[in-house]
């Protein structure tokens, strides 16, 4: 018998996402050198990101928008570091996107918030 995928719960946070014409804003924060790429939770109101790449040469702001490209399904030029290039903490936007849909993304995903 097989089991249920396991859902993994985020703590309630005062993550904020801000929907701005026809795209969605949100903080996050990066944890280069991770073991895999993956949403870990919450770190104050920024979601908290784990990516393998390393925060040399743009390497890391490479994989974020690869990542969340991928999760939401949209094209690469669709996610932007609106703010942080150079700093863990990053201002996220995504074209194409409304509160509602990123919320059933991330539920999809496994993700309770």
């Amino acid at each position: 018998m097989k089991c249920p995928p396991q859902r993994r719960f985020l703590k309630v946070s005062p993550w904020e996402l801000k929907e701005i014409e026809n795209a969605v804003q949100f903080k996050i924060k990066v944890q280069p050198r991770a073991k895999k790429n993956e949403i870990s939770g919450f770190q104050g109101d920024a979601l908290k990101l784990r990516l393998t790449a390393p925060p040399v040469d743009g390497e890391a702001n490479a994989a974020c928008i690869k990542y969340f490209a991928r999760l939401f399904s949209v094209s690469k030029s669709a996610v932007t570091i609106m703010a942080g290039q150079t700093s863990q903490h990053k201002l996220i936007r995504v074209e194409g996107m409304d509160k509602e849909k990123v919320r059933q993304v991330l539920e999809n995903a496994g993700y309770e918030i």
